[in-house]
């Protein structure tokens, strides 16, 4: 008998990821590749990411299907970066296109959400929370540093409303910039957070941090690290500077942020929000304002599939 189950698919602009969730709400098959970037860069071009997903997609939808006695009952695939009218990234050509085809072939029900949606829906499905109504979103990552008001509806769906969030650089790129500076590959977020494991708290090197209500800026504090580079400062120290500073960013904004939505909950999502110190610190310093914290596991809060699935799956669930 075959084994009824969810597929997500989801090409971001430097992860391909598809996987697979059963009846049962449980991941059963995943698999990902991060886009090659030539040492050096800072990024790639959106043509270029095309191409690496389409090339991407097949290896690694056999490697979670193949062999597979699977009835695929519902699709869920990142089609744009936010659920914005005209929110538009050539990325996630290459994820709809494969799903569409997949589900006029196979006659499963095809879900389109955003790559914002998907976060979400991997973080919840992930930290098993919130269990709120309303609460608040911190994306950061590469291209996004949004706090962003989450409000669950009817249909069973989020509202979700920017509320506040960088001003000029996001917080990957500030970490990128900092690191690809230090010799790091990008993108640098894994390598950055090991170097500062290796700082002792003594010589972490102070970055200023700028916070206006609800929104922040980070171009300064990134400027600011490269020129203490530059003045010969320690890299493993100037890497836990980074951190702090990102850190104490996050959760002065999420802190005013909460007060002024009157909200209790916070999930934080998005590669950035993956570093240990940067959730350990934001999730002590808004206990003391008696402000919930949830994170998900690690993987699952850098760019993955696992959300597009659990949407799929809690679509089908909530219909029945």
């Amino acid at each position: 008998m075959k084994q009824k189950v969810f597929l997500g698919i989801d090409t971001s602009c430097y992860t391909t990821s598809v996987a697979v969730l059963n009846e049962a709400g449980e991941l059963v098959g995943e698999a990902r590749k991060i886009l090659d970037v030539k040492p050096g860069r800072c990024g790639l071009q959106q043509s270029e990411m095309v191409f690496q997903h389409t090339r991407n997609l097949p290896n690694l939808m056999e490697s979670v299907l193949a062999g597979k006695d699977y009835e695929i009952t519902a699709i869920g695939v990142s089609g744009y970066p936010r659920p914005l009218e005209n929110s538009y990234m050539p990325a996630f050509l290459a994820g709809t296109g494969v799903a569409r085809t997949l589900a006029y072939a196979t006659g499963a029900k095809l879900h389109i959400i955003s790559h914002q949606e998907n976060h979400l829906e991997a973080g919840v499905w992930s930290a098993g929370g919130p269990d709120a109504e309303r609460f608040l979103l911190l994306h950061a990552s590469g291209g996004t540093t949004d706090m962003i008001l989450a409000e669950k509806q009817e249909d069973g769906r989020f509202k979700l409303t920017e509320v506040g969030g960088s001003i000029d650089l996001h917080a990957g790129q500030f970490i990128d910039r900092v690191g690809v500076a230090l010799g790091l590959q990008f993108p640098t977020g894994p390598a950055l957070e090991k170097l500062a494991a290796t700082a002792d708290p003594s010589q972490m090197v102070e970055l200023p941090v700028s916070v206006r209500k609800l929104n922040v800026s980070l171009s300064g504090p990134a400027t600011a690290a490269l020129r203490k580079l530059e003045a010969g400062a320690d890299g493993a120290g100037l890497a836990l500077g980074v951190q702090y500073a990102l850190a104490e960013t996050f959760a002065r904004m999420l802190r005013n942020g909460a007060a002024e939505y009157k909200v209790n909950a916070v999930l934080l999502v998005g590669g950035v929000a993956s570093n240990a110190y940067i959730r350990n610190h934001v999730t002590e310093k808004l206990a003391k304002r008696r402000v919930s914290v949830w994170v998900p596991e690690a993987r699952f809060s850098c760019d993955n599939a696992t959300g597009c699935a659990a949407f799929a799956y809690r679509m089908n669930k909530d219909s029945k």
